[in-house]
C-alpha cells in the first residue's frame, strides 16, 4: 500500500461531506422511530459541521484573497475564487433549507412551501452553476445535484401541504427518471467492463478501472433503488418498515461514495486560503507525516514466498554440501572409509564452484 499514490487524489471536502451526511441520516432515521427523543436541531449538528467548515473556510479564503492581491495572477487562481463563492452560494442556502427543515420539524408554524423554497431558488441557480462548470472544466456534482431535482422538490413541497393528493409513487417520478436512466448507465458500464475482460490485448489496467467503476457505480444506484422502493411503500403506508431499517440500503451509496473521496478531483485550493491541496499543505506543516507517507507498504504473494523458501533451502544444502566435505576430507586424512553420498555431493559441488566467477586476489601487470 503507498500511501503517497492513495492521498494524491484525496477530496478531503467530499469526505467531510458523506461522512457528515451518514451520520445524519443514522440520527434522523432513529428520531423518526422514536428510539431517540433528540431535538431536531440536535439531530441536523453533523449538517451544520458540514455548514461551518464551508463557510469559515471560504471567509478565510476571502481574507487571503483581499490581502494578497499578487495571488490571484497565479494559475487559475480566478477560475478557482469564483468556483469557491459559487459553492459557498449554494451551501448557503442549503444552509437556510436546513434552519427552515428543523424549526418546521419541531414547530410545525411553517408551510412545507416556504421550508422548500430555498432549494427551489438554489436548484434555478444550479442550471447556470452546472454550465459555468463545465465550460471550465469544474466539478458539478452539488449543482447538477440540485438542478435535475427541480421538480421532485416542488413535487414534494406540495404533497406535504396536501395541494395535491397522489401516491408517493407518483410523487417520486422525478427520482424514477434519475434512477433509471443511472439503472441504464450502470448497465451499460457492466457490459464494457465485461467486453474489456473478455479481449487479450487490452491494457491490465484499463480493464481493472473499468471493472471498478463498474462496481462502483453499481454499489451507488442499486441500495438508492432500493431505499426510494421501501420509502414510498412507507409512506403510503402499505408497510410497517421501521425508518432505520429503511436507510440500510444508503449506507451502501455513503460507504462507496467515502471510497471515491479518495480518487476524486482535487478540491478548491483556495478553500482556507491554503492555495495547494490540503494534503500536501499537512506534509509541508508536519516532516514526520512526509517521511512516513513516502513509505510503501507490499504485501508478499505465493510466488515472493516461494522463491523466498526456495533459497533458503539452496542455502542450507550449499551448509550442509561443505560440512559432508570437511567430513569426507577427515576421513580420508586418518585412512577411514568414505560415507555414502559424499561422492555425488562432492560433484555437485564442484559442478556449482565452476559455475561461480572466480575473481583473483591479487592482480599482477606485466610489463610488455
Amino acid at each position: 500500500m503507498n500511501l503517497q499514490a492513495m492521498f494524491l487524489d484525496f477530496n478531503p471536502g467530499k469526505f467531510l461531506v458523506w461522512v457528515c451526511v451518514s451520520v445524519f441520516t443514522a440520527l434522523l432515521a432513529l428520531r423518526l422511530d422514536n428510539i431517540i427523543n433528540w431535538s431536531y436541531w440536535a439531530v441536523f449538528a453533523p449538517l451544520w459541521l458540514w455548514k461551518a467548515f464551508v463557510v469559515v473556510g471560504a471567509f478565510v479564503a476571502n481574507i487571503v484573497w483581499i490581502k494578497n492581491p499578487h495571488y490571484r495572477l497565479e494559475g487559475q487562481s480566478s477560475i478557482q475564487y469564483r468556483a469557491l463563492l459559487i459553492s459557498l452560494g449554494i451551501h448557503l442556502f442549503l444552509l437556510l433549507f436546513e434552519l427552515l427543515l428543523a424549526d418546521k420539524l419541531n414547530t410545525g408554524r411553517h408551510s412545507w412551501l416556504s421550508v422548500f423554497t430555498p432549494l427551489i431558488v438554489v436548484s434555478l441557480l444550479s442550471i447556470a452553476a452546472c454550465i459555468w462548470g463545465v465550460k471550465h472544466n469544474r466539478s458539478i456534482e452539488l449543482e447538477l445535484y440540485c438542478s435535475v431535482n427541480l421538480l421532485q422538490f416542488i413535487f414534494i413541497a406540495l404533497r406535504l401541504d396536501h395541494y395535491i393528493g397522489w401516491p408517493w409513487e407518483v410523487v417520486l417520478v422525478p427520482a424514477w427518471v434519475v434512477v433509471c436512466a443511472s439503472v441504464v448507465a450502470v448497465l451499460y458500464s457492466i457490459v464494457f467492463a465485461g467486453l474489456l475482460l473478455r479481449l487479450p490485448d487490452v491494457n491490465p489496467d484499463r480493464r481493472r478501472t473499468s471493472l471498478n467503476s463498474a462496481i462502483a457505480y453499481t454499489c451507488l444506484v442499486a441500495p438508492l433503488l432500493c431505499f426510494l422502493i421501501t420509502l414510498a411503500s412507507r409512506l403510503n403506508r402499505n408497510s410497517n418498515n421501521n425508518y432505520t431499517s429503511i436507510v440500510m440500503p444508503l449506507y451502501i451509496t455513503y460507504c462507496t461514495r467515502i471510497a471515491m473521496a479518495f480518487s476524486s478531483k482535487r478540491a478548491n485550493q483556495w478553500w482556507f486560503g491554503l492555495r495547494k491541496d490540503l494534503c500536501q499543505f499537512l506534509l509541508g506543516v508536519c516532516p514526520l507525516l512526509q517521511e512516513y507517507a513516502n513509505i510503501s507498504y507490499t504485501l508478499p504473494t505465493r510466488s515472493d514466498t516461494d522463491t523466498h523458501h526456495n533459497l533458503n533451502q539452496d542455502d542450507m544444502e550449499e551448509g550442509q554440501g561443505s560440512t559432508d566435505t570437511t567430513v569426507v576430507a577427515v576421513a580420508v586424512a586418518v585412512g577411514a572409509e568414505k560415507p555414502p553420498g559424499a561422492k555425488k555431493k562432492k560433484k555437485s559441488n564442484t559442478r556449482r564452484s565452476k559455475d561461480k566467477e572466480v575473481v583473483p586476489h591479487v592482480s599482477l601487470e606485466v610489463p610488455d
